[in-house]
């Protein structure tokens, strides 16, 4: 087989687990009707990324990419209900906080194996993202301060949203309202000007700043007429009524 064609399947095969993967966690979200994390956004990102520098990516990239399809695939598996023992040939979990750690740790292999590639940059993203989920705050900002870095526009602006929301949850209010309106100053594809307003709106809400979060809900109504932005804007403004 030509090395083309064998790029060629590698390439169809990784954006296939990614994007299987994305819907999974979109069908999840709707069915438990909790708002998306930004590795939804991340898992498409990755695809996008992964092929337009496929055929320039040297070998241990290559290698690193397949590693991270088995590391994705681990981060979305499924969550046994309790008493249900695991299913011969299924990859799944007892608890999210066992997958999470699992996951993990395969995300810091592929950083440590390839710290230079493309590949580790994205490792590094799901590296915060799994340690934000077990609660490990200090590793999850380390790792989410070097996505955010990551040359590549789209996976910077994923490593600041996640950041944002870890500032958040430590209490570090400034820092996570900086990297918003950084956000909503500079959209990305991977992060729209609407989806940072809308999550610095609902940061406003928690802090009980209801005029704050009023003022960015009016806006993505005004700036994105007939979108899902603004039936979600529409929403939360009936909501706090």
């Amino acid at each position: 087989m030509r090395a083309e064609a064998r790029h060629q399947l590698k390439e169809d095969r990784f954006s296939k687990v990614t994007f299987q993967a994305a819907e999974r966690t979109v069908h999840w979200s709707a069915e438990h009707k909790a708002k998306l994390v930004a590795g939804v956004i991340a898992l498409v990102v990755i695809a996008a990324i992964a092929l337009g520098g496929w055929y320039y990516i040297n070998a241990q990239d290559e290698k690193a990419s397949a590693q991270l399809t088995t590391a994705v695939r681990t981060f979305e598996a499924q969550v046994r209900p309790p008493g249900v023992p695991p299913q011969p040939g299924q990859d799944s979990f007892a608890s999210s906080q066992e997958r999470a750690t699992a996951a993990r740790q395969q995300f810091q292999d592929i950083v440590d194996k390839y710290p230079r590639t493309r590949t580790a940059d994205m490792a590094r993203y799901f590296v915060g993202l799994a340690s934000s989920q077990l609660g490990d705050n200090a590793a999850a900002e380390r790792s989410l301060r070097e996505a955010a870095k990551a040359s590549n526009s789209d996976l910077a602006s994923l490593g600041k949203l996640s950041l944002a929301s870890v500032y958040g949850s430590e209490g570090k209010d400034a820092d996570a309202i900086d990297l918003y309106k950084k956000l909503i100053d500079r959209p990305t594809i991977a992060v729209s000007k609407a989806t940072a307003q809308l999550e610095l709106a609902g940061f406003y809400e928690s802090r009980k700043k209801s005029d704050d979060a009023k003022k960015l809900y009016q806006d993505v109504v005004k700036e994105n007429p007939s979108s899902e932005a603004s039936s979600i804007a529409q929403r939360r403004m009936g909501a706090s009524k």
